[in-house]
């Protein structure tokens, strides 16, 4: 969804047939600022800058997106008509709050595998129509995007494979119709099932919900047989956990819970 468009469906929802306070105010100009009433890592400036062009703001940047910030900064500027600003504060609040949110949560994950090299994934368990949103907060956060959607990467879950009466014939297959640049992940929850995947030719295996044991097995396979197969784990992946799956030596681990279980930081509008 372009921003635009976005940015235009987020302002509806609140201000819907008109803000009232505007109706009986007097327009004069003003400046606002944000502040942080928490420590947090910052996402939401490609959007409100945008906004702001759209509403004809002045804004004056203290933070950039993915860097850090302490309680009690004051993170953005904004200048311009009273009437505008005090319509849009929920409005550009709500769309801070929810990607800097997400970009905190990402960036301890990332810290927690920081000296691992291997890399933090998202996945698609996103909000509807938030997608590109939600995924961009996870980019400021320091995390790397897995698939967007079906249609830039091939992913094989157990759901799909039990429509799949014969892997490799299908492989065959789908290496006739897929774009050339597309890669095939498939899911797996055994050792028997990695070796069928990297023998059907799978370019990502993902280990599905594997103990420690289980994943240092299938990366001592890979390794031994298939090393230009990339290594994806997921399922069950916490703070607490992330760093132990990291060293079994897998490429990636993804986890949804950087979005949906991201709670929402501090952030607060003040009018000068």
């Amino acid at each position: 969804m372009l921003k635009e468009t976005f940015l235009n469906h987020l302002i509806a929802e609140d201000i819907g047939r008109g803000d009232l306070f505007s109706r009986i105010s007097q327009s004069k100009e003003i400046r606002a600022y944000i502040i942080a009433k928490s420590d947090g890592v910052f996402a939401g400036r490609e959007y409100v800058e945008v906004l702001a062009k759209m509403y004809d703001l002045s804004l004056i940047w203290e933070v950039k997106d993915g860097e850090r910030f302490p309680k009690g900064k004051k993170l953005l500027f904004i200048t311009g008509d009273s009437k505008t600003i005090l319509s849009l504060e929920r409005s550009i609040l709500d769309m801070v709050l929810h990607a800097s949110s997400i970009a905190t949560l990402t960036a301890q994950y990332v810290d927690a595998i920081k000296d691992t090299g291997v890399k933090l994934l998202d996945t698609r368990k996103t909000r509807p129509l938030l997608r590109e949103f939600e995924k961009y907060a996870v980019r400021c956060g320091g995390g790397i995007n897995h698939r967007m959607g079906l249609d830039d990467c091939l992913m094989l879950k157990d759901t799909h494979l039990k429509t799949i009466d014969d892997l490799d014939v299908f492989m065959q297959e789908v290496r006739k119709k897929i774009p050339f640049t597309s890669k095939v992940e498939i899911e797996c929850e055994t050792l028997e099932m990695v070796k069928r995947a990297m023998k059907a030719g799978a370019d990502i295996v993902m280990c599905d919900n594997m103990t420690l044991e289980e994943t240092q097995s299938v990366v001592a396979f890979r390794d031994e047989n298939y090393p230009h197969i990339l290594l994806e784990a997921s399922g069950n992946v916490t703070l607490d956990t992330i760093e132990a799956i990291a060293k079994t030596g897998v490429d990636a681990i993804s986890s949804g819970s950087v979005i949906h279980q991201a709670n929402w930081i501090d952030l607060s509008m003040k009018v000068e």
